[in-house]
């Protein structure tokens, strides 16, 4: 049967979703219960603006289904703002993100690092204590910088069983190659789109301003399908938030990626 596909989007609290996803009467206070009766996971970005908090996201948790399940991004204090209290904001983090471990709905915590963490000893060495800091959780790195992609690390990542995020983005010098390799029992996708203008210069919106064809999605609907084989969990999470294109796209992929299962199977 292949692993399960849980397909989704990065955040889910945008008011432009409106018309688009969310019925246009809907309260904000409601979106996060609408989401989940469409979608069985959610990545939550929020968490990498501000610190997450338990009781938030207990609350979070108890407007959804049993069986829906929240990624988190790892908070800036541990990415891209580094200080020499990182050791105590991993923890912070971890007590906050235990609620949700707690009722297994924590899919994954993501390690997003900046293009401009290069490969150097010191970066090494940070990533894997906080790697260790967080190893009672589920653990998908991202790397930005095409420097990272070396069996060095692969090898590194699979012996502690950290999944590889797998980027669908624009083809650009220096970014990461596209990949089917995976270092853990879960394949983590992650949907940039592929707006090459404004991948530099372009802001939080415009950088991830595409709208995959149905051409595209089928595409990624047999990687999909092959990664199901291959790992117990497949998670798609679509970036691509503005105009509502990431909730339309998740759910054509995972039509599509059903029925190229179906076909596979005879």
């Amino acid at each position: 049967m292949g692993g399960r596909l849980l397909a989704g989007t990065c955040g889910y609290f945008y008011d432009e979703w409106k018309e688009t996803f969310y019925p246009r009467d809907l309260r904000a206070s409601e979106y996060l219960r609408f989401y989940s009766l469409i979608f069985p996971f959610v990545e939550l970005d929020f968490s990498w603006y501000s610190m997450p908090k338990a009781e938030g996201l207990a609350a979070m948790a108890d407007q959804t289904k049993p069986d829906f399940s929240f990624a988190l991004k790892a908070h800036r204090s541990l990415t891209h703002e580094i200080g020499a209290d990182w050791a105590e904001s991993a923890d912070r983090f971890s007590r906050a993100v235990e609620v949700l471990a707690e009722r297994d709905k924590l899919a994954a915590i993501l390690i997003q690092l900046p293009f401009s963490f290069s490969y150097t000893a010191e970066n090494r060495s940070y990533l894997g204590e906080l790697c260790s800091a967080l190893s009672a959780f589920p653990l998908v790195v991202e790397f930005r910088n095409d420097v990272w992609y070396q069996s060095r690390v692969f090898d590194e990542l699979s012996r502690r069983k950290i999944a590889l995020a797998i980027l669908d983005r624009p083809d650009l010098p220096g970014l990461p190659p596209e990949t089917d390799l995976l270092t853990a029992d879960l394949a983590y996708i992650r949907f940039h789109g592929r707006n090459a203008e404004t991948w530099w210069k372009g802001d939080a919106t415009s950088r991830y301003d595409y709208d995959y064809s149905e051409r595209e999605l089928k595409d990624r609907a047999r990687m999909v399908a092959a990664l199901s084989r291959r790992a117990s969990k497949v998670i798609a999470a679509f970036n691509n938030h503005a105009k509502g294109n990431a909730p339309r796209n998740a759910k054509s992929l995972a039509d599509f990626t059903r029925e190229q299962l179906s076909v596979e199977q005879g």
